[in-house]
């Protein structure tokens, strides 16, 4: 996880940013302290919208998630000290609550289709509404794979396996729980664009809240053709760094959802944009809210989630005990529903001490190295 601190000329006065970008987050320190603080330090705290557009444009290439998260943990502790200096939360900034309380869906998982069950079972009886079920993980569970000798290590998964499964899996947790839950599931971008189309046809009987990342961004065309086959509602959104990414998908409605990682995109500037944006074609906000976002990028989250009038649904992966003590203040779920404390900014702190204590893992990423039966690498 990684958070900016942005300190004024005013003791005591600073701001928290999320730049959480797990997998290469040495990349975005380097370019926060080589290259942003010194377009930075000097200038007045208060004029965010020309600040994101400097940082924006200063390196000349732009829209990568390197620079976007590096931007992000800059912009989101710029609000964050805005919302100090009015004594206002930032969802006062943004125009007031939408609503009290943001409801959430959680993950069920499990070995077995009862194993799923249970677990949808246990958040149910916490109060959760919306419940996104896998089979096995992303890919689903792979068995008797005939792969080559000497292929290469990975984590292997065969796409019809996993569209066979995820099938029996609504057919079994449906007729265990009825229709009086909304059931999501994330396909992962592991299955072809013909192969999605195949999935949200046959799982329409099923009635998902939505189906999640059905296609990587470089397939993104195929959702008209996805649009024009099947009704079920579609959200993507979370490996997107360019606005031509998601203009056209909106203003043509062939989503119903929107799920950006806030810090991928650039902060919270660029995400009440969006959102607003959406607003006008009735597509619903569900930002990316995975556990590999810092408490800083779920409170900035929560704070959109209560101003935007076309919020969906956020997904809340839990903040564990340490992550409550590293950063005090952050959101609270209970029975359902997350809420934020009413402090200026974000109401979110650090103790920069305790954060000493959990360093970062440097090791090789292994779960992105996804690869089909006969060896060859598929993107995660």
């Amino acid at each position: 996880m990684t958070v900016v601190k942005v300190e004024t000329s005013e003791p005591g006065l600073y701001g928290l940013g999320c730049a959480t970008f797990t997998y290469r987050y040495k990349a975005v320190t380097l370019v926060v302290e080589e290259y942003l603080k010194p377009l930075l330090v000097g200038r007045s705290v208060s004029d965010i919208e020309d600040l994101w557009h400097l940082m924006n444009g200063n390196a000349y290439w732009r829209n990568g998630p390197i620079s976007n998260n590096a931007i992000s943990g800059v912009d989101m502790a710029l609000w964050d000290i805005k919302g100090k200096l009015a004594g206002m939360p930032v969802y006062d900034l943004l125009g007031g609550k939408s609503r009290q309380a943001v409801a959430v869906y959680r993950h069920a998982d499990g070995a077995t289709l009862d194993e799923v069950v249970e677990n949808v079972h246990r958040f149910q009886e916490q109060g959760v509404r919306h419940i996104r079920i896998q089979f096995g993980g992303y890919g689903g569970k792979a068995s008797a794979l005939n792969t080559p000798p000497d292929s290469p290590d990975g984590v292997y998964y065969c796409p019809d396996q996993y569209i066979n499964n995820t099938l029996k899996l609504f057919e079994h947790v449906r007729s265990k729980v009825g229709y009086g839950l909304e059931l999501l599931h994330d396909s992962h971008e592991r299955i072809a664009p013909i192969e999605a189309v195949r999935l949200a046809k046959a799982l329409e009987p099923y009635r998902p809240y939505f189906l999640e990342d059905l296609l990587s961004p470089e397939q993104d065309y195929w959702y008209e053709t996805l649009r024009q086959q099947s009704a079920t509602p579609i959200a993507i959104g979370e490996l997107f760094n360019n606005p031509q990414e998601w203009t056209h998908l909106i203003a043509k409605r062939l989503i119903d959802f929107v799920r950006v990682h806030i810090s991928q995109i650039g902060g919270l500037t660029p995400s009440r944009k969006l959102a607003i944006f959406c607003e006008q074609f009735g597509v619903k906000t569900a930002w990316h809210g995975p556990g590999d976002v810092s408490p800083v990028g779920h409170a900035g989250n929560i704070h959109l989630d209560l101003n935007a009038h076309n919020f969906g649904i956020q997904e809340w992966s839990g903040l564990d005990e340490r992550l409550q003590e590293v950063f005090p203040g952050c959101p609270q779920l209970k029975h359902g529903y997350v809420y934020a404390n009413d402090k200026p900014g974000f109401g979110i702190d650090i103790d920069e001490k305790l954060a000493a204590r959990y360093p970062c893992d440097d090791s090789v990423t292994r779960w992105t190295q996804t690869r089909l039966p006969d060896g060859t690498y598929n993107y995660a």
